[in-house]
């Protein structure tokens, strides 16, 4: 294997790698920004906000096993640079629609699908790299880094967005995607990323071929006990938890009565937690056990959330407060979870059991959209607040009970 880790390089290129990501993050959240707002106003309606968002996941769910187990057989960076390429491409056709003026609900619909589509192939191939730069006693602090990386552009891109909104409307937000492209494809053409050692990947690439590894991906999750559980646990709570994400735009413009304005503030407080947390995770690192830094994480997640469901329409400046305090908690769950699976699976496994990994815990999230839609135009969007805190607090709680759990580390094939 090809590595860079053991060298005194890995940092130079890492950081090479990470900046391009990061340009290619902030085209793709301005582009979101632009879409959800544009949905939020034009319908006002939680049930065409859901079903956006269910279809923008459903690519993460059916696609990205056989991504993963692409991305396991061939050049990562290819992918990379050829998933970049075709969101930009696609989000410029949906930018020339805008400016035409034949725009409707299903043409965002369609871009949602493609982007998330392109997505299900870059972001796995993203993380499946980064175990083959970074050495493995850094991958908390660079999983941490990424998430204050996630954080940084969630301050910036929704003022940015509402600023292109206002100045330039959604169609010239949109084409701003496609330089962020460029950059990010450029300064990834200029750099080395390892590539695993493929010896099964030998030979030519077949449907059997494709089916045989996508089942080897799926025995060594069934054959990770820990990981079958924790599945399990986070498929129970995401199944509120999730809505109460992407119903957010509602929640502000519906309960706090706010405009574009507001909801950039919202994201970009996010932002800030998000960052501090990730920043706090990289110097810190966590708990020992990776496990335990995720549990009391989920746990403090559970509880604003819970706050949040109690607060007046005229307590706009505490939920940003505790909106603030959660999004601080969301680096300390996704990072360790994340450094669990690159510091225990092999790299030529990566790819696959990243994306059926992911694909699993996404199966109850348009379930739970489909449900929370239809119920939230009548009886509101509070009650999924309520219901996502207190199933984090539950599922915490729980699984610290589940002794596969809590060893989830220390005998990961069990």
């Amino acid at each position: 294997m090809a590595g860079i880790k053991g060298t005194r390089a890995w940092k130079r290129i890492f950081f090479v790698f990470w900046i391009s990501q990061a340009f290619s993050l902030l085209g793709s959240s301005l582009v979101q920004f632009a879409l959800v707002w544009w949905l939020t106003r034009t319908t006002g309606s939680a049930s065409i906000l859901a079903a956006a968002s269910a279809i923008a996941i459903l690519p993460e769910i059916f696609i990205s096993p056989f991504a993963g187990v692409i991305i396991d057989r061939v050049n990562r960076k290819t992918v990379m640079m050829v998933a970049d390429a075709a969101i930009a491409l696609a989000t410029l056709v949906l930018a020339g629609i805008f400016y035409l003026g034949w725009i409707e609900i299903w043409h965002v619909y369609v871009l949602m699908f493609l982007r998330a589509l392109g997505s299900a192939f870059h972001f796995p191939a993203e993380q499946a790299s980064i175990s083959l730069m970074v050495p493995d006693k850094h991958l908390s602090r660079i999983a941490g880094l990424n998430q204050a990386l996630h954080g940084g552009i969630n301050i910036i891109a929704p003022p940015l967005g509402a600023l292109l909104l206002e100045i330039l409307e959604v169609q010239g937000t949109l084409t701003v995607d496609f330089a962020t492209a460029f950059v990010a494809i450029l300064l990834l053409f200029f750099i080395h990323i390892p590539q695993p050692e493929q010896s099964m990947a030998n030979g030519r690439m077949t449907a059997q071929s494709l089916f045989a590894d996508l089942r080897l991906g799926l025995r060594y999750i069934l054959d990770w006990k820990g990981l079958v559980a924790l599945i399990i646990i986070a498929l129970i709570f995401k199944i509120a938890l999730s809505p109460a994400f992407y119903l957010l735009p509602l929640f502000v413009n519906q309960h706090f009565r706010g405009d574009a304005a507001q909801y950039a503030l919202v994201e970009s407080i996010a932002g800030i937690g998000m960052v501090l947390g990730g920043l706090l995770l990289g110097v810190w690192g966590g708990f020992k056990h990776r496990i335990w830094t995720i549990g009391f994480a989920l746990c403090g997640l559970g509880l604003c959330f819970i706050a949040i469901s109690q607060l007046e329409t005229s307590q706009f400046n505490i939920f940003l407060v505790i909106f603030f305090i959660l999004s601080m908690m969301i680096p300390m769950i996704d990072s360790p979870f994340l450094a669990i699976l690159q510091a225990n699976i092999p790299p030529e496994y990566q790819g696959r059991v990243l994306t059926m990994t992911t694909s699993l815990l996404n199966l109850t999230t348009p379930i739970g959209l489909s449900i929370a839609g239809p119920l939230s135009d009548h009886i509101g969007i509070r009650f999924w607040y309520v219901l996502a805190g207190i199933l984090c607090v539950l599922s915490m709680l729980a699984a610290f009970f589940i002794p596969h759990v809590r060893d989830i580390e220390k005998n990961h094939r069990i």
